[in-house]
């Protein structure tokens, strides 16, 4: 594997697997990288010739100032943990991302008007603002994202969709811990503690996806919120049982193919994201 830091060199790199006619994968995470993100390269690793790793902490796509200084970075153990698995590790600055302050502006409608978008005003105009530049640098055949952030991998099947490019994006299903806590970077931050706590959430999900067998969603929603209120140790963000598809809350589970439940919540200082497919 090699490590790449500049644009150019990323291009003439990339070019010169495409033009032996090489098929690549591109992975783009924010690293502190764990088995979820090594799930992601290994997927790409069986469906494509070349593995671009992109590992870079957008600062466009954080609200919070705090959680951009606290969001963790461990560079070297990055490398040392996916150097079997990529051809190719970008691993830009800022300044080389952003050498003039960007003013893209991207349209997702009522996707980013729910959920994480009307929590974090912004964030995915910055995530999608990113995930474009890296799309013009690497032009990959195939790009892959974690179900995790379920409304992240909508919007970005939304976004290759709109400016019409011949990107397949990959799913790739959470990967858990064996107590069911979702792989994330952010778990690094949580105290010891709060980590025995933390799969309370996917339990609740669990749960509730029995339930939605006699619970209509407005009921379903109304449980979890009872079940975190309970519980002293969270704080609930949002809980919404939604359409999958466009991300919609629903008053009954036919009115569309697939149903998900979303969920966000703090413990410990740390938001935690997860979600259950019911339908």
């Amino acid at each position: 594997m090699i490590v790449i830091n500049t644009k150019s060199a990323l291009q003439n790199a990339v070019g010169e697997y495409k033009a032996k006619g090489k098929q690549v994968g591109l992975v783009p995470t924010m690293g502190a990288l764990h088995r979820g993100h090594l799930e992601l390269i290994k997927q790409a690793r069986e469906e494509n010739d070349i593995v671009v790793c992109s590992i870079f902490v957008n600062p466009i796509q954080f609200n919070n100032q705090e959680d951009l200084e606290k969001y963790p970075r461990f560079p070297e153990q990055d490398i040392a943990f996916i150097q079997d698995f990529c051809d190719i590790c970008f691993m830009p600055s800022v300044e080389e991302m952003y050498p003039s302050a960007p003013t893209e502006k991207y349209d997702f409608g009522a996707l980013e008007q729910v959920m994480e978008g009307a929590m974090r005003p912004g964030h995915f105009n910055g995530v999608c603002i990113v995930v474009n530049r890296l799309f013009e640098l690497v032009t990959p055949d195939r790009a892959y994202f974690g179900k995790k952030d379920y409304q992240q991998l909508v919007i970005i099947q939304h976004l290759v969709k709109s400016l019409h490019l011949n990107i397949d994006i990959r799913p790739v299903e959470i990967v858990r811990d064996v107590d069911g806590l979702a792989l994330s970077s952010r778990n690094k931050r949580l105290s010891a503690q709060a980590r025995k706590e933390a799969p309370f959430i996917y339990r609740t999900l669990q749960t509730a996806k029995d339930n939605s067998r006699y619970l209509n969603p407005q009921e379903l929603q109304t449980w979890i919120e009872k079940q975190f209120a309970a519980n002293k140790h969270f704080q609930l963000e949002y809980a919404r049982i939604v359409n999958a598809d466009t991300l919609q809350t629903i008053a009954d589970y036919n009115e569309c193919p697939s149903v998900i439940i979303c969920v966000t919540a703090w413990l410990d200082n740390v938001r935690l994201i997860d979600n259950i497919t019911i339908k």
